[in-house]
């Protein structure tokens, strides 16, 4: 769904009880720099509130939601289950994640990426979904992506979003072996400390942080939001991307209104 105009996907970070305060304080905070938001769905295999119902939110806020799916707390009676749950709530962008490890117990193993794709897709057909017009596609997916070849399947979708990194120069040479309409972001994420920074190295496959910014962000707080700041305007200046998926984490305050000087 290309609109013309560079987006912004800011990542929230998602409630681990029952209350929303904090979340609403986020899509607050972030909605005038905002072009969407993204909902993660049991973020780093903790339980969260359901990444529907926080779009649901997002949208009673005046916001426009992508709600993550994740595959590994899955199985294909709960898939359907969480798509009637946002046609119903009038949520109709979607995320679909492999997942990672679980904090405790296991994958379910019967849903992947491609096959939520699939599912969903059919889905326009199924008679729960009778009665929603005459559109072909009634929901908007997308799926993440390595800075690696991107498998022709995964060019079915309407956006991928691209793993966090730090180098433009990375990016843009993976772009130019992409020969496709689907709208792509960028990961940039905030570096809000060293401890941070080294513990993502150490636990997250491909992710790569520049030991110059980790020893920056040590003795400078700010220097992961000037990072990401710069990299968001050196991807909108490149032309190459729809737009760039942020990940704030605690620092969307300092974030936001850095952004709104722009």
């Amino acid at each position: 769904m290309a609109q013309g105009s560079f987006e912004l996907v800011c990542e929230i970070e998602p409630a681990t009880t029952p209350d929303l305060t904090r979340v609403r304080h986020q899509i607050g905070v972030m909605a005038p720099v905002a072009s969407s938001f993204l909902i993660p769905d049991n973020h780093i295999g903790r339980a969260t509130v359901s990444s529907v119902a926080v779009a649901h939110e997002v949208q009673a806020m005046g916001g426009r939601a992508i709600a993550c799916l994740n595959a590994r707390d899955r199985n294909l009676l709960g898939f359907e289950r969480d798509l009637l749950t946002a046609a119903a709530y009038g949520v109709e962008e979607f995320l679909f994640v492999y997942g990672d490890k679980p904090v405790t117990g296991g994958r379910t193993s019967e849903l992947g990426v491609r096959s939520m794709i699939e599912h969903a897709r059919a889905a326009t057909d199924s008679a729960p979904f009778s009665g929603r017009g005459s559109v072909t596609r009634p929901f908007r997916l997308g799926a993440t992506t390595r800075l690696t070849p991107v498998p022709a399947w995964k060019l079915d979708v309407d956006f991928l979003f691209v793993q966090v990194g730090f180098s433009l120069d990375r990016l843009l040479a993976w772009r130019d072996t992409i020969d496709t309409d689907v709208d792509l972001y960028a990961g940039v994420m905030v570096v809000a400390s060293a401890v941070m920074a080294r513990r993502l190295v150490a636990t997250v496959p491909d992710i790569e942080i520049p030991g110059e910014l980790i020893d920056a962000v040590a003795t400078d707080p700010e220097a992961g939001i000037d990072t990401a700041i710069d990299l968001i305007a050196a991807v909108e200046a490149s032309g190459a991307f729809a737009g760039v998926h942020l990940v704030p984490v605690s620092r969307y305050r300092q974030v936001a209104a850095r952004l709104e000087q722009r």
